[in-house]
């Protein structure tokens, strides 16, 4: 596929896959038609960029479905003052969309090689306000925080206390949260509630686990 064609196929993402699933936000639409997700998976992979689905990608990571990733974004409400931070960002694409709508990113990656990657793709699309740095995911990146708004690329069953209590006061965590087994996961927004955080579900989402997120195995003696 060349240029052109990549452009159609952008075109048609925003058009087919996330205008008709409620996403009414105009940036988040921009965002999406701007960033080429092509750039964000290997060369075999690149002619099925735009199909409506997860892409696997190397290390257990994915590319989460333009739909939910969409709706994601539209829930955060991310404003050009936001420092956000990206959870398993992988090669970058979840990050370089919310480079687009918020002030500041940071992206956190385990894997060394999607590390490289991503700093690699963003830098050669001119994405100049966000930083990818190597850290376990379960333990956010305190050392930039607090964080106005948080992104886990990925479906958990579980959100650690120590991410939420990087979030700013006002501050917002979105995530598909889905427990062990279970056949969908619920794409949920969380925010403070008194002194502790709520959980609001937003839609269902068949959102691969992000491994470090799988709830622990209890076992029976």
């Amino acid at each position: 596929m060349n240029d052109v064609q990549f452009e159609t196929a952008r075109r048609m993402m925003v058009d087919c896959q996330i205008r008709p699933t409620k996403v009414t936000d105009e940036r988040v639409l921009e965002a999406f038609a701007t960033v080429p997700r092509e750039m964000f998976v290997g060369k075999s992979q690149r002619s099925i960029a735009y199909v409506d689905e997860d892409l696997p990608l190397s290390g257990g990571r994915w590319l989460m479905e333009p739909m939910v990733l969409a709706r994601l974004a539209q829930a955060l409400d991310v404003r050009m003052s936001d420092h956000v931070l990206i959870i398993g960002g992988a090669t970058g694409y979840g990050t370089a969309i919310m480079a687009h709508l918020a002030g500041s990113v940071i992206s956190i990656e385990t894997r060394a090689q999607l590390v490289e990657k991503s700093q690699e793709t963003l830098v050669s699309i001119g994405t100049d306000n966000a930083a990818v740095i190597k850290s376990r995911l379960c333990d956010g990146y305190s050392k930039e925080g607090p964080y106005d708004r948080i992104l886990i690329e990925g479906a958990v069953a579980h959100v650690p206390e120590k991410l939420l209590d990087q979030l700013t006061p006002k501050g917002k965590l979105v995530a598909v949260w889905r427990q062990a087994d279970a056949p969908v996961g619920v794409a949920s927004l969380w925010c403070r509630a008194g002194d502790g955080f709520a959980r609001t579900p937003l839609f269902d989402a068949q959102t691969p686990v992000l491994e470090e997120f799988r709830a622990k195995q209890e076992f029976v003696f």
